[in-house]
């Protein structure tokens, strides 16, 4: 368990390091206007002729994602349907995804044009100057409090923290209203998390009061969950009924699997919390043109509502769902990233140290 924590500070220290080396091209190159920003901030009436006649000169596109094949695969082969221009994805967890795109600048490998991951991730991106500010005409329809100011990338969609359970193994209605229920006896050995949730942490605590909170988490440590690193793999688990309630399950992995057919349900459990899931554009992507293209579609009703089908909070509000129908406190990406390392020594403490 210990590989997950060293692995995760190593990273964070690799994103912090990379504008540290004095003259580095990144450093210099950070207060400088993007090369590609006449395009990713075009905004004349015929953007959509505009970036199509001209992504098609450049032949392809390729996305950087930490969606399941399940989801990206339908949403990019509708995008390759519409516009008749191919997509190369690279799926990975999103600490993965973080660390491909920070490698690969560092090596002046240009090869990413569009980046979709957790919104801390995404942050860190923006504030190594490795996205671009970009436009779209789908920007009015995205709740406005959730995109930073900077707008190097924006919600595409929504990750909520609910219980997902096997429907076999545990009843609805015996679930608590209160994540302090699953702190009764009665639930060891039958709960698991995610390895790397440390922001669920830091959420509960802010919502419940940190004396509260941290007790909260001192006594859910003594329960021995069964701890599981990456959410599509926890949701798995569940359905499979190998942990037979995941508490920090992201519902659209669960609903994803439930419309499959898998015995698993979910319940969001007072407090949800919610994350942006970002979208953004690489500031020297290769195929600038066809980058803002996909940015755009991403962010339509059309493949808005192709997610929404699949289980895929959307972030478009023209897209009616019943996937966020509860109450919910939403994470403040920066903040996360501010607290990081607070929050991620805490929660290796208490759920990975042996």
């Amino acid at each position: 368990m210990k590989f997950f924590s060293r692995w995760r500070l190593d990273l964070a220290a690799l994103v912090c390091l990379t504008l540290a080396v004095p003259g580095s091209a990144l450093a210099q190159s950070a207060a400088a206007a993007g090369p590609h920003d006449a395009i990713f901030q075009y905004k004349g009436a015929d953007r959509e002729s505009w970036l199509l006649e001209r992504a098609r000169k450049e032949g392809a596109v390729s996305i950087y994602t930490s969606m399941a094949p399940t989801e990206s695969g339908p949403l990019m082969k509708a995008f390759e349907k519409k516009y008749g221009i191919k997509v190369d994805i690279w799926r990975g967890l999103s600490e993965g995804v973080l660390q491909r795109v920070v490698n690969e600048a560092r090596g002046r490998r240009q090869a990413v044009d569009v980046i979709e991951t957790n919104g801390p991730e995404m942050e860190m991106l923006a504030r190594e100057q490795m996205l671009s500010e970009f436009v779209s005409p789908h920007f009015a329809d995205l709740p406005q409090a959730v995109i930073p100011k900077h707008r190097m990338w924006v919600p595409d969609r929504f990750n909520f923290f609910v219980v997902a359970f096997n429907t076999g193994k545990v009843k609805r209605e015996d679930l608590p209203a209160h994540y302090e229920g699953f702190l009764d006896p009665k639930w060891k050995g039958l709960i698991g998390i995610e390895a790397t949730d440390s922001e669920w942490m830091a959420g509960l605590v802010s919502v419940m009061g940190q004396a509260r909170g941290m007790e909260f988490f001192r006594k859910l440590a003594e329960q021995k969950p069964d701890v599981r690193k990456g959410h599509v793999l926890l949701a798995q688990m569940v359905a499979a009924g190998e942990v037979p309630v995941g508490l920090t399950v992201y519902n659209s992995n669960a609903q994803s699997l439930k419309q499959r057919g898998a015995p698993i349900d979910w319940l969001p459990i007072e407090p949800t919390l919610a994350r942006p899931q970002g979208l953004g554009v690489a500031r020297h992507a290769a195929h600038p043109h066809a980058a803002a293209l996909l940015a755009d579609f991403m962010l339509s009703p059309e493949a808005q509502e192709l997610l929404n089908s699949m289980g895929r909070p959307p972030a478009n509000q023209k897209v009616k769902t019943q996937l966020n129908n509860f109450k919910y406190v939403m994470l403040d990406s920066g903040q996360v990233v501010d607290e990081a390392e607070k929050w991620t020594q805490l929660w290796d403490r208490l759920f990975l140290a042996k």
